[in-house]
């Protein structure tokens, strides 16, 4: 039995932003087949509930530098062990990293006492084989484990592994936290957490964990170049040897067309006969006309960011409403593409459709309801609703790019390479005309809803790689990893 300690900052159901809570949500379950033991600790944030959740430790003192921090562990009530880190002055506040204002400014701090407890927890409560860190939030783990606890024999023989969701944020922070985070200037250089002048809080998960990974074969590919790998290209090249790339899984217990408990009708491979319901109950609930039941409906449900492709949508919307095409779109973000997208659909009432914001139960009804998903991402490390939208019979068009290219071909979706609105803007015309040969469509659409993105498959490599670390592999980079 290997038991494993996942660090992170948000898991499904308990508090969520974006895809990296329904991995750590949903990938320990699909663990314990391949002989694995998991337990999360995340944040206790304001929105957790802690009714049906038990105290395990009372009094757990975190020690950065000469600051002490007194917090208490409480453990969910659910099949894998989730732990909420309680430090009510770092944690008890709306959101999980900011508010309207922005980040909040001591982040480095709420991050790095979350790291510095992941090892008091695996001294006192859950004593892991493998320490396995998500992003930036919790990349210090790893440090303070090789640096003050390396010679500890509490730790002897602990691996560490340190997953990469999106290098696009890497916690980049003034020099003058580090005496706020327990480090002295020592660890500011090339070969530590300075960045460009910066600390860089990603970067010490890259350079002291024993193996990276991250979210697809195509994502591990991209970030080594100078084009994706956001200025830690270089870092990434030199531990080639030591980074996975495993693609996100999908939990088909939440997305399943033949029991989503948010659908007006249900429907299959083998039985398409409900989602055309979905569609006219989509229609009906955006407000688009009757007739746009005939014609191909697109929708997105997406964090409304550059990354995301949203100023591709936005600059091809003219044209869709041209073409006799319908959009829906769902999604927040950024304040100025949120207006633009608020000052389309007033342009276009009869064509296009925007809610601003999250609504878990209309996201499923646009992956049953739309005919076409689209996703035409800058760049995009695994993707989710791609796979969703696989599931639900919703042909998907996506940019070529990391997670998106690897799990789209051409018998299930179409794609486009180059990051612009005319290449998106043909790869729709090119899915509306098969849209027209309804025998090729609905073949597609069975090929699409027949593939497999289950998390089996993904914990598989994970624990794979788990048993590769214990039997020796590590760090090829760094010698105090």
């Amino acid at each position: 039995m290997i038991k494993v300690l996942m660090v992170a900052s948000e898991a499904a159901p308990f508090a969520k932003s974006g895809g990296l809570a329904d991995v750590v949500g949903s990938l320990p379950a699909a663990l314990r087949a391949f002989d694995c033991e998991v337990a999360v600790l995340i944040p206790r944030y304001s929105r957790i509930e802690l009714t049906s959740a038990r105290r395990v430790y009372d009094s757990l003192p975190v020690w950065l530098g000469t600051s002490m921090y007194d917090t208490s562990i409480y453990q969910a009530e659910a099949e894998t062990p989730f732990y909420f880190l309680e430090a009510h002055v770092l944690y008890d506040r709306d959101g999980l990293y900011g508010d309207s204002k922005g980040d909040y400014p001591d982040n480095a701090r709420r991050f790095a006492v979350l790291s510095r407890a992941a090892l008091a927890v695996a001294r006192r409560i859950f004593r892991p084989h493998i320490l396995h860190c998500h992003d930036w939030e919790s990349a210090l783990a790893p440090v303070y484990l090789r640096t003050a606890f390396r010679y500890d024999p509490t730790f002897l023989g602990i691996k560490t592994l340190f997953t990469i969701h999106n290098l696009g944020y890497q916690g980049l922070f003034a020099p003058s936290v580090l005496p706020q985070i327990g480090f002295d200037r020592q660890i500011f250089t090339v070969d530590g957490l300075e960045f460009y002048g910066k600390v860089n809080l990603l970067k010490g998960g890259l350079l002291f964990s024993d193996a990276l990974s991250t979210v697809s074969q195509g994502y591990a590919a991209e970030i080594q170049t100078e084009e994706y790998g956001f200025g830690v290209d270089g870092v990434l090249r030199a531990r080639s040897a030591d980074l996975y790339g495993i693609l996100n899984g999908v939990d088909y217990r939440d997305w399943n067309p033949a029991t989503d408990a948010h659908l007006t009708a249900h429907y299959s491979a083998q039985d398409l006969s409900g989602k055309p319901l979905c569609k006219k109950e989509l229609i009906r609930e955006f407000g688009l006309p009757e007739k746009a039941a005939d014609r191909p409906l697109l929708g997105t449900v997406s964090r409304l960011a550059s990354q995301k492709g949203t100023d591709l949508i936005l600059e091809i919307a003219p044209q869709l409403a041209e073409q006799d095409l319908y959009l829906v779109v769902l999604g927040a973000g950024d304040a100025s593409y949120e207006a633009k997208l608020r000052a389309v659909a007033a342009a276009y009432p009869d064509r296009i459709r925007v809610e601003i914001g999250y609504d878990d139960a209309l996201a499923h009804k646009i992956e049953a309801g739309a005919d076409i998903f689209l996703m035409p991402s800058r760049y995009e490390p695994s993707g989710l609703n791609q796979m969703y939208s696989l599931r639900y019979g919703t042909v998907p068009v996506v940019r070529a790019t990391g997670g998106l290219d690897d799990t789209i071909d051409g018998g299930t979706g179409f794609k486009f390479r180059e990051y612009s609105a005319p290449a998106l803007m043909a790869a729709i015309r090119e899915a509306s005309a098969a849209f027209e040969n309804r025998p090729e469509w609905e073949g597609m659409m069975r090929r699409g809803m027949q593939k497999d993105f289950s998390w089996r498959a993904s914990a598989a490599e994970y624990a794979a790689l788990y048993r590769k670390l214990l039997d020796g592999g590590g760090n090829t980079l760094h010698p105090l990893a």
